[in-house]
């Protein structure tokens, strides 16, 4: 996805604000573990984890065949379905929307069961800085800080300082900041990986030079 010089304007600046005033975590070789505060753990699996814009659902009602279909979560974060028309997905775990299809849906077909599979996810995050293509990036499985710098075109190893790449995040009414050292891990001598959590912006700041 092409990305306009205004929109990487509008990251820099935000990273700018974030690093300034926000809570820290240093790591090198071992990413945060489950259970400490304010430190991220690895994605739960696809079952228990809150659907969101751009994935992909695969909704059938057994017995009613011709009302199956493959619905891909819009911006507005809904879904639109035979019968019952527009239905807000976002923010639900597929079991919560089973139930809500189930009971929209018995007063049409009398419905026993409404089954709700995701297909795929997305997961949209940002890369900026020393890469090759900084910018917006999404995709359908869940990903580490060094996987999305690759998918970014790698870091521009000219100017990059990959010890101390940041991820910011923003966790309800607080921005999180994670340092990282992804040159042990480009190295594979990193332990478990940072994975990523949807609207992450990952910095790779420039090393600092001598003129």
């Amino acid at each position: 996805m092409k990305v306009t010089v205004p929109v990487l304007s509008v990251l820099s600046l935000f990273l700018m604000l974030a690093l300034t005033g926000c809570q820290t975590g240093q790591f090198d070789d071992n990413p945060p573990q489950p259970g400490v505060t304010n430190q991220p753990d690895v994605p739960k699996q696809t079952g228990s984890m809150l659907l969101r814009e751009g994935d992909t659902l695969s909704i059938s009602i057994p017995g009613s065949s011709s009302l199956d279909t493959t619905q891909t979560i819009r911006t507005d974060g809904k879904i639109v379905l035979p019968l019952i028309g527009e239905v807000v997905a976002v923010g639900k775990t597929p079991e919560e929307l089973q139930d809500e299809l189930l009971k929209r849906y018995q007063p049409q077909v009398a419905a026993k069961q409404v089954i709700v599979n995701v297909q795929s996810e997305s997961i949209p995050v940002y890369v900026t800085g020393a890469v090759l293509r900084p910018g917006p990036i999404s995709v359908n499985h869940p990903i580490s800080a060094l996987d999305a710098v690759m998918e970014a075109g790698g870091f521009d190893f000219t100017k990059a300082n990959a010890k101390a790449v940041v991820v910011v995040r923003q966790e309800k009414d607080r921005t999180l900041r994670y340092t990282l050292n992804l040159k042990k891990a480009l190295a594979g001598s990193q332990g478990r990986p940072f994975y990523l959590q949807p609207y992450d912006i990952v910095y790779v700041p420039e090393r600092f030079t001598w003129y």
